[in-house]
C-alpha cells in the first residue's frame, strides 16, 4: 500500500516540534555550507585555517572510530589465528613426541651397539670363547637367580663353563640342552666365585645373596676385609672361572664380610659369551677302564715286607 501524500504530523505537538527542528537544522546546515563556500572563494587562507580547526576538533572522534573499526575488522583474523595456533601447537606436540621416541630408540640402539662392539672386541681377544648368544629370560620373582641362554650343546656349550658379558662375569652354565642352556648367576645363593682384590691380590670368596648383590668373605680369618670402592676380579682358583674377569665393586663393609655390586647386572643382561673352563675336567674314562672285566681276578696286592 502506497504511503499517503499528506505528510502533516497531525495534532501531535512532539511530532510538529520534531519536524520543525529538522527544518531548522537543514536550513542552518545549508546556510553554514553556503557561508563556508563563500569564505573559501573569498579567503582561501582563512578557510584553510577553519578546515584545520575542524580537523583538530574531530581528530579524537576519528581516532576512536578508526580504532573501533580496526578492532571489528581484526576480530575474524584473530579468531582464525587462534584456531591456526591451536592446530600448529598440536602438530608441534605430536612432532616432539615422535622425535622423543626416535631419540629413545637411537639411544637404545647406540647402547646395544656399544655393548656388542665391546663383546666382539672381547671375543677377538679371548682365545677360549665357545659361543655368543642372547639371554632370553631370567628369574626375578624369587631369591634364586637363573638365566636362559639361547645356545646349547649344538653350539659347544657344556655344564660348568663360565659365562661373561661386556661388563664382567655373569655366572656359569648349570644345565645345557640341545639349543638352550641354563645359567646360574653369581648373585644366586648357590654361586661361589673365588676372587682377588686388584690393588694387592688379596684373595676372597664371592657368594650370591639373592638380592642382586654378592657377599665378600676373606679366605683366611686373619685377612682384612676389602674396603668400599675396591674392585674384585676372578682369581682362577677352582678351575672354572678364568682369572682377571671383573666381578664386583665393594659398596660397604660389615663385621665379618663386605657387600659388593656385580658389574654385570641381571636387569641389563642381554648378550653373553660362554668360555671354556679355566681347567676343564678330564673326560670320563670308558667303562672298560673303570672296572675289571667280567670273570677277571682282582689284582693281587703286593706282599708286605
Amino acid at each position: 500500500m502506497a504511503p499517503p501524500k499528506n505528510r502533516r504530523p497531525g495534532f501531535s505537538r512532539r511530532a510538529q516540534y520534531g519536524l520543525f527542528l529538522g527544518y531548522v537544522i537543514a536550513a542552518a546546515g545549508a546556510l553554514v555550507g553556503a557561508i563556508l563556500l563563500v569564505v573559501s572563494a573569498i579567503d582561501p587562507t582563512g578557510f584553510a585555517s577553519l578546515r584545520m580547526a575542524a580537523a583538530e576538533a574531530t581528530a579524537p572522534v576519528s581516532t576512536a572510530f578508526s580504532s573501533v573499526t580496526r578492532g571489528l575488522v581484526s576480530i575474524p583474523q584473530a579468531i582464525g589465528d587462534h584456531f591456526g595456533t591451536v592446530s600448529e601447537n598440536r602438530r608441534l606436540k605430536k612432532q616432539i613426541t615422535d622425535n622423543r621416541e626416535l631419540l629413545m630408540r637411537a639411544r637404545t640402539l647406540a647402547y646395544d651397539n656399544r655393548r656388542l662392539k665391546t663383546l666382539l672386541a672381547l671375543r677377538e681377544r679371548t682365545s677360549d670363547a665357545v659361543a655368543v648368544a642372547r639371554i632370553v629370560s631370567s628369574s626375578a620373582s624369587s631369591t634364586r637367580r637363573f638365566g636362559l641362554l639361547n645356545a646349547g650343546r649344538s653350539q659347544g656349550v657344556r655344564e660348568g663353563q663360565p659365562v661373561r658379558g661386556p661388563e664382567g662375569l655373569i655366572g656359569r652354565v648349570l644345565e645345557a640342552g640341545p639349543d638352550v642352556a641354563r645359567i646360574l648367576f653369581i648373585t644366586d645363593p648357590d654361586s661361589v666365585v673365588p676372587v682377588r682384590r686388584t690393588r694387592d691380590g688379596l684373595p676372597a670368596i664371592a657368594t650370591g645373596r639373592g638380592d642382586g648383590l654378592v657377599e665378600i668373605k676373606p679366605v683366611s680369618m686373619g685377612d682384612p676385609l676389602p674396603k668400599p670402592g675396591d674392585v674384585l676380579m676372578s682369581s682362577g682358583t677352582g678351575g672354572i672361572y678364568p682369572p682377571d674377569i671383573p666381578v664386583a665393586r665393594v659398596l660397604r663393609v660389615g663385621r665379618d664380610s663386605a657387600i659388593a655390586r656385580p658389574f654385570a647386572q641381571p636387569g641389563t643382561l642381554d648378550v653373553a659369551m660362554v668360555q671354556r673352563a679355566f681347567f676343564p675336567l678330564p673326560p670320563p674314562l670308558p667303562p672298560s677302564q673303570n672296572a675289571p672285566a667280567a670273570g677277571a681276578m682282582p689284582p693281587t696286592p703286593a706282599p708286605t715286607p
